[in-house]
């Protein structure tokens, strides 16, 4: 077969005037990689995204070495306790990971998950509940459904992105309350009666059992006597709440006596239940709907059954071992009550939630924590801007009912030593040595 002497060139396309007028979508991204991601080249895989090791607990393998670990939020043990790991184990053996198939809609249903909501529910003292896969879109979801263009959102400034990315659905108006603030929590209801009586719409009011930051508990009684005033319904994200508050554990709206003023309440299983997964709890007809119009249960797989029965049986554990959570508040109050003896700005916490305020840059922040790890065994949560503002360190500290009070002492001494060095610009002087950049604030 002869071979042809035609030469193929390749087609070239005419390229539209338009064309170099229209920015590359990845320049912003590749050119500004945010306030967080900025530090990537010096922080990934120590200060963020570390990789702990070991079996879940206050003990765990960091870098190939033991540290004391005060940033989990397993507040009752539960992670890895015996029961929970057999009764995982054997739900694993039994259904596998798949099991069930299909949305709850269409194949996922069973009898498992049905008792999980009516436990869920009864537990919280509201009629009906329903299961979410996660937490985070289990939120997001929630308000888009509860919500239409007409009605108007009332929520607190302070939180959690959760429920700021399920506002940001909303197609209406919001309007955000300074954090924790009454006075204006009421103005910004007047606005929102207002605007309602002109768009024939009603008002959701979001806010928080446990703001996970600080560590305060949002004013719910306070938001339960608007309630009188003003015609709104109330939507809980308890999450940190959930098994740590209130005498049963039933959360924020339990401990402050106002549980049956909670319109909607949620909370996720990640916290007190050590698992995957989340719930929402309201009147029946509430639920009824949600069940019908949650997009992010609609058209998801069901929750695999090892989660389902996990948590039946830690739900279980919560309601029967009142000493898990009597365990985590006697270790709760005696590293508070150390951190304030000792001089540490603790903000105004009254919950398990610990955070400790220091005065310090980006750069000094980074160097304490290394100081904590290496040489101290200490690995907790390093907290700086833009979460919160600049010049404030925030180390953010998650008591558990595992936790001795051997780890307490030794984490309040090495953080009265970690503090003089901060004081005395040891960590600053480390940074510049290290070539940080402590212009960075």
């Amino acid at each position: 077969m002869q071979s042809s002497n035609v030469l193929f060139l390749p087609t070239v396309r005419a390229v539209p005037d338009n064309f170099t007028m229209v920015k590359d979508l990845f320049e912003r991204i590749q050119s500004n990689k945010g306030p967080l991601g900025k530090w990537a080249s010096q922080a990934e895989g120590y200060y963020v995204f570390p990789k702990l090791e070991g079996e879940l607990g206050p003990r765990m393998k960091f870098h190939g070495k033991e540290i004391l670990n005060w940033s989990i939020n397993d507040y009752l043990g539960l992670a890895n306790h015996p029961e929970v790991r057999k009764a995982d184990t054997e739900a694993a053996q039994q259904y596998g990971a798949a099991y069930p198939m299909g949305a709850r809609m269409m194949s996922g249903q069973t009898n498992y998950h049905e008792q999980l909501e009516r436990e869920l529910a009864e537990f919280v003292h509201k009629e009906a509940a329903y299961l979410l896969n996660f937490g985070y879109q289990g939120m997001v979801s929630i308000i888009d459904a509860l919500v239409t263009k007409n009605d108007i959102i009332v929520y607190d400034v302070d939180s959690h992105a959760c429920i700021i990315d399920g506002v940001r659905l909303h197609m209406g108006k919001r309007f955000t309350y300074r954090h924790n603030d009454v006075e204006s929590m009421e103005k910004n209801l007047q606005r929102a009666t207002k605007m309602a009586e002109e768009t024939g719409g009603g008002i959701l009011f979001i806010t928080e059992g446990v703001f996970g930051m600080r560590g305060q508990q949002g004013k719910l009684r306070e938001v339960a006597e608007l309630k009188k005033k003003y015609n709104f319904r109330l939507l809980v994200d308890d999450a940190h709440g959930f098994g740590t508050l209130g005498a049963t554990g039933a959360g924020a709206g339990e401990e402050q006596g106002v549980q049956d003023q909670i319109d909607v309440y949620f909370s996720t299983f990640a916290k007190s239940m050590a698992n995957i997964g989340a719930f929402v709890a309201a009147d029946k007809d509430v639920i009824d709907y949600l069940k019908y119009n949650l997009r992010s249960q609609m058209f998801a797989k069901s929750l695999p059954m090892i989660q389902t029965i996990g948590s039946l049986k830690r739900l279980q554990m919560l309601r029967t071992m009142p000493e898990l959570k009597a365990k985590l508040w006697e270790n709760v109050n005696a590293l508070q009550n150390g951190l304030k003896a000792r001089g540490f700005d603790i903000g105004d916490t009254n919950t398990c939630v610990t955070p400790v305020y220091l005065n310090g840059s980006i750069p000094e922040a980074m160097m304490l924590v290394n100081d904590l790890r290496e040489n101290y065994n200490i690995f907790l949560s390093i907290v700086v801007y833009p979460v919160i503002p600049k010049g404030i360190i925030l180390l953010r500290m998650i008591p558990t009912a595992s936790h001795t009070m051997e780890d307490i002492n030794q984490t309040l001494d090495a953080f009265e030593a970690v503090r003089d060095k901060l004081v005395s610009g040891t960590y600053l002087k480390i940074a510049a040595e290290k070539t940080v950049d402590v212009s960075e604030n």
